[in-house]
């Protein structure tokens, strides 16, 4: 055998080889591959965050299924008028959000899904009643938060109760609107359009300030964010649509939440107050529990129902007092007012206090609100 025959043999026997080594690595990256879906099945089948999973996945599955494009129903002569001009409110308010407020909605609001029911999902909270402390619950990516959704009803009230049992104040809101947090082409719902034309604008903005940012681990502090997005958001829109009317009940509707932030943080501060006097002795908290809520109705009646912007002459608010729902309240106004003065020292422009919010949370991940607060009372950003 010549050299050259020998070295296109030692090739040819080469090529058996590497084939097999080539096949061997698919065999055991299917191999892997099944072992990772069976390990899903076995965690969605077998656990209780895993079937909670599933069964929130086949009912957003379900959502994004029904989507139809809204530009079509729009044109569709069949499309009742109501809807067509409130589908036409959403396009033009995620326009606005998209080119005036740099949000970016990727191809979120685009589309339309009609529910069944008048309710997309009931939101369960709950606190400890001797503390001011959320009970969380953790999931992938966003970490850990202090509520869950239930598109069963019934599995939402079930879970208060357990709670109830647990010595804690549970907290049930119905939610008409959600955000993926651009994991996914989030529809306008059939629930979302049963608001009126402020409300929808104020949903659409405040949903794709979550597309923009939300910091893991920080929901008081994106929930806030967005309700003022949301609420300064739709002032500006309104304005720059020349609907003067809605723009000031927009302000009026900014102003109600600023004010009731200042009452329920005013009222948190009192619960902490009494809550650490007495470290080691959790019936004295509770009864000083119950002199702060005592304390608390008077004042309300007194002082705040009265004043309250944008209350109606005659009606009276009613007022629940459990820590469930203090600290649900102010789940979406805390700091309301520090968010404010960054508006007002970015020159009353949102898009540059947007800016401006997210590089200060981003400078302070673990917490925002430092961040937050020191550059509202005339300080510069922070550096880690």
């Amino acid at each position: 055998m010549t050299a050259t025959a020998h070295h296109e043999g030692a090739r040819r026997r080469e090529r058996p080889g590497s084939f097999a080594l080539w096949r061997l690595a698919l065999r055991w990256t299917w191999r892997g591959i099944v072992a990772l879906f069976v390990l899903v099945l076995l965690f969605a089948a077998l656990t209780p965050m895993g079937r909670y999973l599933a069964r929130a996945g086949w009912a957003e599955g379900g959502i994004l299924a029904r989507r139809r494009p809204i530009a079509a129903m729009i044109a569709d002569p069949a499309t009742d008028a109501v809807t067509r001009g409130k589908l036409a409110l959403v396009v033009s308010a995620r326009d606005y959000a998209r080119d005036s407020l740099r949000l970016e909605p990727h191809e979120s609001f685009t589309t339309y899904s009609r529910l069944r029911r008048d309710t997309l999902v009931l939101v369960v909270s709950a606190a400890f009643r001797d503390t001011l402390a959320f009970k969380t619950w953790w999931f992938p990516i966003v970490g850990r938060v202090p509520y869950k959704g239930f598109f069963d009803f019934a599995q939402a009230r079930a879970l208060a109760k357990t709670l109830e049992r647990d010595s804690l104040d549970a907290y049930v809101r119905p939610a008409e609107a959600f955000s993926t947090l651009g994991f996914f082409n989030d529809p306008v719902l059939s629930t979302t359009l049963l608001e009126d034309s402020l409300s929808l604008a104020n949903t659409v903005i405040h949903e794709l300030t979550h597309g923009r940012f939300f910091a893991p681990g920080q929901v008081v502090f994106n929930e806030s964010f967005a309700n003022f997005v949301g609420g300064r958001g739709s002032v500006l829109y309104f304005a720059a649509h020349g609907d003067s009317a809605l723009a000031a009940k927009a302000r009026v509707d900014w102003e109600r939440e600023k004010f009731l932030g200042r009452f329920w943080s005013s009222v948190f501060g009192s619960l902490d107050s009494a809550f650490r006097a007495h470290p080691g002795d959790r019936a004295a908290r509770l009864a000083a529990r119950d002199t702060v809520f005592a304390r608390t109705r008077a004042w309300f009646a007194r002082d705040i129902a009265p004043n309250l912007p944008g209350q109606p002459p005659g009606v009276v608010p009613l007022l629940r007092l459990d820590n469930g729902t203090i600290m649900a309240r102010r789940l979406y106004r805390t700091g309301l007012d520090d968010f404010d003065a960054v508006y007002a020292r970015e020159g009353n422009d949102l898009r540059r206090t947007i800016d401006r919010v997210i590089a200060l949370a981003q400078e302070r991940p673990d917490s925002p609100y430092v961040a937050l607060h020191g550059f509202a009372a005339g300080g510069e950003t922070l550096r880690r």
